[in-house]
């Protein structure tokens, strides 16, 4: 009789504890955040064609000039994928294995994941399993001995429970924040990944790129060391000048001494992206040698013309805020849940004996379940403290998410203002590297002639090896500027 008594009250809280789901939680209930944005042109520089001023500046090319694409979502995921290139895409494919700091990235998302199933223990019953074996004896001075002395054992195995019934929904709002926890560090995840394939990306195209200026170095170093020795050659057959010889000795070695700059750069591109790869640096050496055959990395020229306000909270760095916020939201509500009472349903089974008798007898067996009630009436001040400091961390919250949505646009801006204007500088630079290299062979012509002396052909030289190492440099510049563009735009993600 008694076991069924217990059952039916156990099957009454239980069945109470689930419509408490249903019953309205203190505290406020999220939602996401109205944000208004107000869509100005962006920076778009144009894509110079043949829009030169008379001046010699450059303007936007005209609407029925400009061959650029439009970037789209689609483009923007896996963006990697868009440079035909092995060893790019292999270092992507390996970082999502081997980068420690993704791994730890990944690691805090399973952290706030078992924290998320541990919450769940709030709406179930807690049980604890209590036995104890003692041994008395009281002497016959002892009143509880009755004047005699007395011993005896006693054992004991019992099952308490304890079941609290969220009434006020202190444990439904944690279940609440520590969902939305969980989400944003998902979104973390998602962020560290955009983060280190762009990471990835920019550091491979300035590793080639100083490769490429390696290679541009090299090349005007075999041009004026053959020059160099034309000159000593002359000199000593008496024919030359040897102000002309020295003066070409010391631009030959100032070339000499720009290699071992590069090549340090180089190096050290080299350990970066090893270590973003998650692998001992040199140990990608080989892949990460220049190429046999020089490749051009400029994909075709793109362009954005509209910036949605949902494309940028979208991003995963925004969602990641907004989560939080509405984590800090849900902690309000548990703060404001200390201030009510708690009702609890305890109950006790188990078995007691004393003596010899049998433990685990029907005789031995007692029970106890009954309601329980706990509330704070006066905690000097801290339970009003604590829901002020939810509702600042609330307020907090939000100013975060409303910046993360302002720099996502500036992020944008900033990058495809650099992009395109990088675009005006390549055609200026490539105009001044034909005009340099036509200023080294007119230079030559008329020293070899005694019209002018050899400073010409040097400041020729010189200007010729800047203006083509700054080439180089901007081509460069437009693909990494590209990536952060893609980056900016919340690329390195599936497309929704």
């Amino acid at each position: 009789m008694k076991s069924m008594k217990m059952a039916a009250a156990a099957a009454a809280a239980a069945a109470f504890a689930g419509c408490t789901q249903y019953i309205p939680s203190v505290g406020p209930s999220y939602e996401e955040p109205e944000v208004t944005a107000e869509s100005h042109p962006l920076p778009d520089a144009g894509y110079p064609t043949t829009n030169v001023a008379a001046d010699c500046s450059y303007v936007p090319a005209a609407t029925n000039e400009d061959p650029r694409v439009e970037i789209s979502r689609d483009a923007v995921a896996h963006w990697w994928e868009h440079f035909n290139d092995p060893v790019l895409e292999e270092l992507v494919l390996g970082a999502a294995t081997n980068n420690l700091s993704f791994q730890t990235a990944k690691k805090r998302l399973e952290q706030a994941n078992y924290e998320l199933l541990g919450s769940y223990a709030a709406f179930l019953p807690q049980f604890d399993v209590n036995g104890s074996w003692t041994l008395a004896r009281y002497g016959a001075n002892v009143p509880a001995g009755g004047g005699e002395a007395v011993g005896y054992k006693t054992t004991s195995v019992a099952l308490d429970g304890q079941w609290e019934i969220d009434i006020f929904g202190g444990s439904r709002r944690q279940t609440e924040a520590n969902i939305a926890l969980a989400e944003a560090a998902s979104w973390s995840v998602a962020d560290a990944w955009v983060e280190l394939t762009t990471q990835i990306g920019v550091q491979y195209v300035s590793l080639r790129t100083a490769q490429e200026r390696i290679a541009v170095a090299r090349t005007n170093l075999v041009l004026q060391t053959e020059t160099y020795d034309i000159l000593k050659s002359r000199f000593d057959s008496g024919i030359g000048d040897e102000l002309a010889v020295n003066q070409c000795a010391y631009i030959v070695e100032q070339t000499r001494a720009r290699i071992p700059q590069l090549l340090a750069v180089e190096e050290k591109l080299k350990n970066a992206i090893a270590v973003l790869a998650g692998v001992v640096p040199g140990a990608l050496d080989a892949a990460l040698a220049p190429p046999r055959e020089r490749r051009d990395w400029m994909l075709a020229p793109q362009k954005v013309s509209d910036l949605p306000l949902d494309m940028m909270r979208a991003r995963p760095d925004v969602k990641e805020r907004e989560r939080k916020l509405a984590a800090m939201t849900a902690y309000v509500g548990v703060a404001k849940a200390q201030w009510f009472p708690k009702l609890y349903i305890n109950g006790t089974v188990g078995f007691s004996k004393r003596g010899g008798v049998k433990l685990f007898d029907r005789e031995s067996l007692f029970s106890t379940i009954g309601p329980a009630v706990s509330w704070p009436i006066f905690q000097g001040g801290a339970i009003y403290a604590n829901v002020k400091a939810a509702e600042a961390k609330m307020d907090q919250a939000a100013l975060d998410y409303a910046l993360a949505v302002e720099q996502a646009f500036a992020d944008v801006r900033d990058a495809y203002s650099a992009y395109t204007q990088e675009y005006h500088r390549l055609q200026a630079l490539t105009a001044a590297v034909k005009a340099a290299s036509d200023a080294v062979a007119i230079s030559k012509d008329l020293y070899q002639n005694g019209l002018k002396d050899f400073n010409n052909v040097l400041d020729a030289q010189r200007s010729r090896l800047q203006l083509e190492e700054e080439l180089v440099e901007s081509r460069g510049e437009i693909t990494v500027t590209l990536i952060k563009l893609y980056k900016a735009l919340g690329g390195g993600l599936a497309a929704d």
